[in-house]
Formats: structure tokens, C-alpha cells, sequence
């Protein structure tokens, strides 16, 4: 998520709204957490795991969670301990232990859009794999993380409080991730057996919406990570549960979750750009604005530094399991996936509100503090680090134009009924069993194993898993109802 495009709407509509009302109307929109994490992430984070490139993703699985996990968990060692330090020195107020462990998790989530919107996925499928990767396991673990503290007792730490806080923390990880996997299993058994919603693009669409929804609402009752629950319920929804409806409604479900994730962000830039413009605490902040501008600075300081100590050394540790010097991770691509770690966004501001408001007020000096230094954090690194992406991308990684290229009418015409996921192969090369030739299929051979975890998945999953759960080249197509049928 990225707040760079609605900033100057939000700008121009603030000021005149804080112009006209003279400072009495700065809160137009209230920010709830609440409301943020039931109704607005669900769609972005189900997007997210329902749209991406599978075969590059689980590919670069154990890399993306070096740096979504561990690093994550770097970072929030560096920026707990580091605020703990620094922040006494200021005087600011009083903060426990469980306010520095906080900003540890808060500071960690990062917010990688920008980047992505600069990246190509086609000249770059490795980068791109690893950022987008990176940044959607890097909010869940950050929820995750955050929640974990919040429900650990820190009045009474003994020497086993750090495994205890370890083990809940791997507790809601796997039950999370497990839940999300069960729902998006029983949605696609669901919409493969029953016919309830079968020749309905109606029905199909809302079934599949409401079975996504369900992981999320599930998640949450049982105290586990929403987040993580409904991404991987989105994965397995487009790997095996999209197969199984019909044509009109795998197009409909494709574009109609891009857009409702797209509304959603929309909605959270406003929500969180509106909140900013709250008078109450910049007039508590004001009376001390150099305590603010030093807490602002240590934060931005601590997120350069957490971020640097795990990216290029967990970089280094990938490259070390790597044999193909393709797959490795070079130089100019760390400071890239490094950079794409710097912006902070809407996850930071919802969990800071969470730790430091109640119902969004606070009247405390050094609760207000946090806000305001929170929200000057995401807008300068969004502001100024979103701006000099592009320039820094094309400096770094500058695109090479090829002299032989096809037009792009030959190029983007593909059947609207290409599986999102292709199982470790291209989509196009294995459609209804006809031996399309793959060029790269020579050299993918010559440079992976043949036995790996994932070719013992495919054979896992094409005996037992899609026989049962439906998916491509498992199910009968299904026509539409002729009043369905779509017209050329």
C-alpha cells in the first residue's frame, strides 16, 4: 500500500477544510483500527495472495522468508532496542516495555507499492518475485509479531519469556497459515461438488467472496493472524477453487477482486491522509516540538539501519544455497530490495493507533508523540523515498531494449482461460496436454534439479490433491447458461 498518489488530493482538500473551519473541523475522518484491519485489509492482502506469480514465489519461497521472517524479526530486535536506548535521553514520557517492543513491530512493517509500480515483472521476475514477496509476508509477520505482544505479559519477564513469546508467536504463524490453507481447500471441495452455484457467475462470484471473507472473520475469532489466513487462502482459491467455475466467472472474479483491493487502498490513503490533519495532538506535540522532531529522526534512523542489517546479510546467506549465479541475488538488486523496505504505510499506522490511542484519542504527551512522529515517518519515506525510486531503479538496473521484439498485439493476445498457476511451468506450455514447445524448458533443465521439493509436490499434487480439490486439467469444462454466454 502507498500513500504517494492521493497525497497532494489529500493536501489541497485538508487545508481547505482547516482554512474554512478555522481548525475546528480536523477530524472529518476518524481512523479506526478496527475498522481498518475487518473491512479494508481483508480485500488487499486476499488480492495480493490471489494474483501472484505463484511460480516465482514459491520458487524463491525460502528467500522470501528469509527476508519476510527473519529479517522482519531483525529489524524489530534493532528498532525495540534502539528506542529503548535513545528515547530516555529525550524525556518524552513514560514508556514500558511493552511501548518499545511495539515500535519495534510497527516500524517493521514495510510498505514496498512504489517500487513494484517501477519494477517490471518481465525483465526482472526475480527482483520483482522477492519485493512483492517480501512485503506481503513482511506485513503479516508484523501483525503477527505485534498481536503476539500485545497478549504476552511482560509485567512478569522471567528467563523463559523469550521462548515463551517465540512459541507464540509460531503458534499463530502455523494456525494461521494452516486455517487460511483449510478454508480455501473446503471452498474449492464446496464449488467442485455442490451445485448450488453452478451456471451462476453470480453465485459463484459471491461464494468464493464469501468463503474469503470467512477465513478472515474465522481468523480473527480465534485470536489468530487474519492477515496470513486469508493471503493463503487466496493461493490455494486461485490454484484450485478458480478451475472449477465457469469461464464468465474466472474473469469476473479476476477483475472483480483487483478492483475491490484497489477501492480498499483508496479508501485507507484517504482514511489515513485525513486522521493526519487531527489538531488535538499536533497542539499536544507543539509545546515541545523539538522532543518530536529527535523522535522522528531516531525512528527514520533506526528503520535505515534494522533494514540495512537484514537485507545484506541475509542476501549474502541466500546467495550461499544458490548454484546458478542467475538465481543469486547481485549487489544493485539488494540495494533495490533494501530501498523497497524504507516506506512505511497504512500497517504502521493502524498498529500504531492500536498501541498508542484509545478510539483514536490520546491526551498523554508521549502517546501523542508517537502518532504524530508515526505519521511524519510514513508521509517523509513515502514522500521523498517513493519519489526517488524510479530515478534510483533506472540508475541501478537501467532496461535493455530489445532490437527483435514481437508487437504487442501478438504478444498479450492469450485464452482468457490460462491458469494463474502453472506448477513450476509456463501457463501456455501445458494447456489441455498440447506439447507446446517451451524455449526456456533446455535450460531450466540444465540448471535445476530434477528432484526437488517441488517436483515431488507436482506429483504429490497431481495424484491426490487435484483429483479431489479440482484444477487445471482435472475438472470438465462448464459451460455457461446461453443467456451467459459471452458475446463477441
Amino acid at each position: 500500500m502507498s500513500l504517494l498518489l492521493p497525497l497532494p488530493l489529500v493536501s489541497v482538500l485538508g487545508t481547505l477544510i482547516l482554512l474554512t473551519t478555522k481548525g475546528r473541523s480536523s477530524r472529518v475522518l476518524l481512523f479506526d483500527e478496527q475498522f481498518f484491519f475487518i473491512y479494508l485489509l481483508p480485500p488487499i492482502i486476499f488480492n495480493a495472495g490471489f494474483q501472484v506469480k505463484k511460480k516465482q514465489f514459491f520458487r524463491n519461497f525460502m528467500t522470501i522468508t528469509l527476508f519476510g521472517a527473519v529479517g522482519t524479526l531483525i529489524s524489530f530486535i534493532i528498532i525495540s532496542l534502539g528506542t529503548a536506548q535513545l528515547f530516555k535521553k529525550l524525556d518524552i514520557g513514560f514508556l514500558d516495555t511493552e511501548d518499545y517492543l511495539g515500535l519495534g513491530a510497527i516500524f517493521s512493517a514495510t510498505d514496498s507499492v512504489c517500487t513494484l509500480q517501477v519494477l517490471n515483472q518481465e525483465e526482472t521476475p526475480l527482483l520483482y518475485s522477492l519485493v512483492f514477496g517480501e512485503g506481503v509476508v513482511n506485513d503479516a509477520m508484523s501483525v503477527v509479531l505485534f498481536n503476539a505482544i500485545m497478549r504476552f505479559d511482560l509485567s512478569h519477564i522471567t528467563s523463559g519469556s523469550a521462548i515463551h513469546l517465540l512459541g507464540n508467536f509460531l503458534y499463530l504463524f502455523g494456525a494461521s497459515t494452516a486455517l487460511g490453507i483449510a478454508v480455501g481447500l473446503i471452498s474449492a471441495y464446496v464449488i467442485k461438488k455442490l451445485y448450488f452455484g453452478r451456471h451462476s457467475t453470480d453465485r459463484e462470484v459471491a461464494l468464493m467472496i464469501l468463503m474469503a471473507y470467512l477465513s478472515y472473520i474465522m481468523a480473527e475469532l480465534f485470536d489468530l493472524s487474519g492477515i496470513l489466513t486469508v493471503f493463503f487462502c487466496g493461493i490455494l482459491m486461485s490454484h484450485y477453487t478458480w478451475h472449477n467455475v465457469t469461464e464468465s466467472s474466472r474473469v469476473t472474479t479476476k477483475h472483480a477482486f483487483a478492483t475491490m483491493s484497489l477501492i480498499s487502498e483508496i479508501f485507507i490513503f484517504l482514511y489515513v491522509g485525513m486522521d493526519a490533519l487531527d489538531i488535538e495532538k499536533w497542539t499536544i506535540v507543539s509545546k515541545s516540538p523539538g522532543k518530536s522532531i529527535g523522535v522522528s529522526s531516531i525512528l527514520l534512523g533506526l528503520v535505515l539501519v534494522g533494514r540495512a542489517a537484514s537485507i545484506f546479510p541475509l542476501s549474502f546467506i541466500s546467495n550461499l544455497t544458490k548454484k546458478s549465479q542467475s538465481d543469486k541475488i547481485g549487489f544493485k538488486q539488494q540495494i533495490v530490495i533494501w530501498w523497497a523496505g524504507l516506506m512505511r504505510g497504512a500497517v504502521s499506522m493502524a498498529l500504531a493507533y492500536t498501541q498508542f490511542t484509545r478510539s483514536g484519542h490520546t491526551q498523554l504527551q508521549g502517546n501523542a508523540i508517537m502518532i504524530t512522529s508515526t505519521i511524519t515517518v510514513v508521509l517523509f519515506s513515502t514522500v521523498v523515498f517513493g519519489l526517488l525510486t524510479k530515478p534510483l531503479i533506472s540508475f541501478l538496473l537501467p532496461r535493455k531494449h530489445s532490437l527483435t521484439t514481437m508487437p504487442s498485439d501478438l504478444t498479450n493476445l492469450k485464452p482468457l482461460n490460462l491458469p494463474l498457476l502453472a506448477n513450476g511451468q509456463d501457463p501456455e506450455g501445458d494447456m489441455n496436454g498440447d506439447p507446446i514447445p517451451r524455449p526456456v524448458s533446455l535450460r531450466m533443465l540444465l540448471t535445476t534439479p530434477s528432484r526437488n521439493v517441488h517436483h515431488y509436490w507436482r506429483k504429490f499434487d497431481d495424484s491426490f490433491m487435484r483429483p479431489v480439490f479440482g484444477g487445471r486439467g482435472f475438472t470438465a469444462h462448464v459451460d455457461s447458461l446461453p443467456t451467459e454466454r459471452i458475446t463477441h
